[in-house]
């Protein structure tokens, strides 16, 4: 039986490694270059509201505009999300024009309340994705496990269907997993659903989280790396389908002082082709004032679907982790980089190539900034 075990770990470790050699080798690679990056105004006002928390971003083609979600959990204004133009005049920049404010509602149509005096009617808006065959929206929260000495508040990840006026559709069912527990199992606090993306068909969703399940892994630090999960979705179903396992880089600089804390996790995915995403790492020790932020290629076809397997931890359930490929170091702009937590498509070159834009969420600190970095897609 020992040697058993013994042949499957070989395998797995073999069609991994044959898994990333291909996704080297085969695939036309991405290639970042960077056009031109914009900081919003701190603060700025728009339909009443400051804008900030950006952390999710997507763009509609048909009506070129860009839609970006605020993480504000009702406690500066209500939850939302804007419509907005990022203007782009030869390579440059020109602005970033606000165009419309739109309130996401509840389950009976009703404004989500402040967390501060209402947490079980609250919500934490992280990504936010926009279906142009079908014209709806989909956006993500990440929940609250609040455990003090006189407070317990537990609310779950969510993924949500709206409208285009953000009224409640519909919403997904959620897998054992990724449910909050009192205890040690399950999800981490402020570690849950980051990212989201619709697959390019249309068919299926992917969902990431920030940091490890209790039960797969240990946070990354400066010497090694983690374990995290990428959920699929069926978009007719609304249920998980298939969950694959992906390694954090580790933490890319040491915190000052040592001792301070310092993170490593994803904070945003995309479709990059058929089973391929695009996954952004955002890293931040204290004492820096820069995020390091990596951008990955990866495929999930190389990947094994971990539904079944409770934690990664147990060496009885060999899997293949999902190969990924750094295309691009933000650390090598030699410019500071804030707190980068949203990505999408954007318009299309003169010469053809499409352009990634990427967002910054400034946590409403005057000591952050709102971001705008709009990259050329080039493959090789």
């Amino acid at each position: 039986m020992r040697k058993y075990f013994y042949l499957v770990g070989f395998l797995v470790l073999f069609y991994s490694c044959k898994g990333e050699k291909e996704l080297h080798t085969k695939l036309p690679r991405p290639i970042l270059n960077l056009i031109d990056h914009y900081e919003i105004p701190h603060e700025q006002i728009f339909g009443g509201t400051k804008i900030g928390g950006l952390s999710g971003i997507d763009y509609d083609k048909e009506n070129d505009v860009f839609y970006l979600i605020s993480d504000d959990r009702s406690i500066h204004n209500t939850a939302r999300f804007y419509k907005a133009n990022i203007h782009l005049n030869k390579r440059k920049i020109d602005s970033v024009q606000f165009l419309h404010l739109v309130s996401i509602k509840g389950r009976n149509d009703e404004k989500f309340s402040n967390w501060e005096t209402s947490p079980f009617f609250s919500i934490d808006p992280e990504d936010i994705r926009y279906n142009p065959i079908d014209k709806y929206f989909i956006w993500c929260s990440e929940g609250e496990k609040l455990i003090t000495n006189n407070k317990i508040f537990l609310q779950n990840p969510s993924i949500f269907v709206m409208d285009t006026l953000g009224k409640f559709v519909s919403e997904f069912t959620m897998p054992q997993n990724l449910k909050m527990t009192l205890t040690e199992k399950g999800p981490r606090r402020n570690g849950t659903l980051e990212g989201i993306t619709f697959s390019d068909d249309f068919q299926s969703i992917y969902t990431s989280i920030e940091d490890p399940l209790y039960e797969d892994d240990e946070k990354p630090d400066v010497t090694k790396g983690s374990l995290v999960r990428i959920f699929q979705f069926d978009l007719k179903t609304k249920k998980n389908i298939a969950q694959y396992a992906y390694e954090l880089d580790p933490v890319a600089h040491q915190a000052i002082p040592k001792e301070g804390s310092k993170t490593n996790g994803i904070s945003a995915i995309l479709q990059a082709g058929k089973n391929k995403l695009l996954i952004v790492e955002r890293s931040y020790s204290v004492g820096r004032s820069s995020n390091t932020i990596k951008v990955f290629y990866s495929d999930l076809a190389y990947g094994t679907d971990i539904k079944k397997v409770f934690s990664l931890r147990d060496r009885k359930f060999p899997f293949r982790k999902i190969p990924k490929q750094m295309i691009f170091n933000m650390d090598d702009l030699g410019i500071h980089i804030d707190n980068i937590e949203g990505v999408s498509y954007g318009k299309t070159l003169p010469n053809g190539n499409k352009t990634l834009v990427f967002v910054s969420d400034n946590n409403f600190s005057k000591k952050q900034q709102t971001q705008i970095l709009i990259f050329e897609l080039k493959y090789l």
